[in-house]
């Protein structure tokens, strides 16, 4: 059924794969996740069920957003939104209602006119007098008059501009920059404020694997490297690769997973094909064919029996494989704090030790150090099947499982995040060097828009950071009644609930006084008050965004960035294309 034929009303079934046709509420759900990072600039899939989360539509967890993806899954909802009425279609009405002003070259262009007019006149009219008075007709004088102010009109002004930012323009493009708009080229030379998108701008759109926590330590992942486990090929390289603490827990990582790669075009090398699943699951992949070697024929090894998906009552997933010679491994991830619930003992040192307070507190700093640094983490465990109990012809259930939950080995932690681009740290220290105040407008979490805000220098590494996520928290050293003369405050972090709340009184003092301000789960409509905010101020405001969130901020701005591959709603509306 074509998406146009979708009307308000209609019940629809959606899996994996789909492309949301319209605005839909979710009557149930089994393990369904969809991609809004174009809409609302989160890295990883959020997860769908009936259960409303938030007011906010483009947070709760039962609305399926039209344009949105579906990643893996299947639901059933029913249509509430459609065309104009979904919140895409409302962001696209916002944007079309928004007036961009003035570039500053052609408000100086209209000063510069108006001085010569008034300049013009004046010559002009002392002449006409002038002639007048020495007994010239009234043609005689009238022609001195016009000429006068002929002579004074800057007939070449428009030519020369024009070739002037024509031939920036064209050096431009070829530093893969594209200029639709030629005022823009010397709005960015006067550009002192730049309002910043997070994913997908400053950061690459691709989770990676950045941490690991096992045998009660914390490694940093360096996939780069290939560690020495590496042997040539074939099911002899992954058995030693998969082997020791670090080996069960990348076993485990490896089978308990739905990602794959698929083959582009006559390649057929891993290095060469796409990854295709969850962001996060495809993360973990390319990090243990990178340390490990051929996921792929190892999981023929260890043939997949049964699963059960992950979904947002249970926070895990579980699979079971056959093991050679006549055997089953179960293997199970999720949210770390269940995983732990779900064990008994620790793989440690080579053997499996009981789980005591030590190894939980051990936990609870690693976890609560990776969550600070705005990771996602995932726990995971494992337990070897009774071979005598859970013989090669039993048959697994999974809507009752008759296999163990319980008792299991705990592994240990894999980490991940959408890391900055590399370009990106260096860029912000130049901007910074050249008086251009650098600020994030994301609408991911606060936690994780403050850790990728510190790697690429928007807010320093010694920085004190306020956190306004509540609307009780205050804003540092703001007077209500002369807010102008309080100290200046450096970093502040403000949580779009928050951002409802503050004054425009609140706002200024923000946009005049705190260095380094990072806005996180911001609306398409918080992100154009926050333009017009730094406009407000006196500064020349450029936005960055690839999303189509970021649409009514980009036409709002003094001048707009955006990457040419990304929605079509926000390619409308801005005065650069980066190639």
């Amino acid at each position: 059924m074509d998406s146009a034929d979708v009307v308000v009303g209609d019940v629809v079934l959606l899996k994996g794969g789909d492309r949301i046709p319209a605005d839909i509420r979710i009557l149930n759900a089994s393990g369904f996740k969809v991609d809004c990072s174009s809409l609302t600039g989160e890295s990883e899939p959020q997860v769908r069920n009936p259960q409303c989360t938030s007011k906010n539509p483009l947070e709760t967890s039962n609305l399926a957003l039209f344009g949105t993806n579906a990643v893996e899954g299947q639901c059933k909802g029913i249509v509430v939104g459609t065309g104009d009425r979904t919140v895409m279609g409302r962001i696209a009405m916002l944007t079309s209602r928004v007036s961009p002003g003035k570039t500053p070259i052609a408000k100086e262009i209209t000063h510069f006119i108006w001085i010569i007019s008034v300049i013009a006149f004046i010559i002009g009219g002392a002449f006409f007098i002038v002639s007048l008075l020495l007994q010239y007709t009234f043609l005689e004088a009238l022609v001195f008059l016009i000429g006068i102010i002929v002579a004074n009109v800057p007939e070449g002004i428009t030519a020369t501009v024009t070739v002037c930012l024509t031939l920036t323009a064209v050096r431009m493009r070829k530093k893969n920059c594209l200029v639709k708009k030629l005022e823009g080229v010397e709005t960015l030379g006067s550009t002192s404020i730049i309002c910043s998108d997070k994913t997908g701008t400053l950061t690459q759109n691709r989770m990676t694997v950045t941490h690991l926590w096992v045998n009660g330590g914390v490694e940093v992942a360096l996939s780069q490297d290939r560690n020495s486990v590496l042997v040539d090929s074939g099911a002899l390289a992954n058995e030693k690769a998969f082997n020791g603490e670090k080996g069960s827990l990348l076993r485990c990582a490896s089978l308990c997973s739905n990602a794959d790669f698929v083959a582009s075009g006559r390649s057929t090398k891993t290095s060469q094909c796409e990854a295709r699943g969850d962001a996060s699951e495809v993360a973990i992949l390319r990090y243990c064919e990178a340390v490990c070697g051929d996921v792929r024929a190892y999981r023929q090894l260890y043939p997949k029996v049964c699963e059960i998906p992950f979904n947002s009552i249970n926070k895990y997933q579980v699979s079971i494989h056959k093991t050679p010679p006549r055997s089953y491994l179960l293997v199970m991830k999720g949210a770390p704090e269940k995983i732990l619930t779900c064990c008994s003992t620790v793989f440690i040192n080579g053997t499996e030790t009981k789980i005591n307070k030590d190894v939980k507190e051990n936990f609870k700093q690693t976890y609560e150090f990776l969550g600070g640094l705005g990771e996602r983490v995932l726990g995971f465990c494992d337990l070897e099947l009774d071979q005598k109990k859970y013989g090669a012809d039993y048959k697994f259930t999974t809507e009752t499982p008759n296999f163990p939950l319980r008792g299991l080995r705990f592994l240990g932690l894999i980490a991940m995040i959408d890391p900055p681009r590399p370009a990106v740290p260096h860029a912000v220290r130049l901007c910074k060097s050249a008086g251009i105040k650098v600020v994030m407008v994301t609408g991911d979490h606060p936690i994780t828009a403050q850790a990728i805000a510190r790697q690429v220098h928007i807010i320093e590494q010694d920085c004190d950071v306020t956190m306004l996520v509540n609307e009780t928290d205050k804003i540092p050293n703001f007077d209500g009644e002369n807010h102008g003369k309080t100290m200046r405050a450096r970093g502040i972090v403000i949580h779009g609930e928050r951002l409802r709340y503050l004054s425009e009184d609140q706002l200024d003092y923000i946009a005049a006084n705190v260095e380094q301000v990072v806005f996180a789960r911001t609306s398409p409509a918080q992100k154009l008050q926050i333009v017009e905010t730094f406009q407000r101020a006196g500064g020349v405001v450029a936005v960055t965004g690839d999303g189509v969130n970021d649409a009514p901020a980009l036409r709002k701005a003094d001048i707009g960035f955006n990457s040419c591959h990304h929605h079509p709603v926000t390619c409308h509306h801005h005065r650069y294309e980066n190639h």
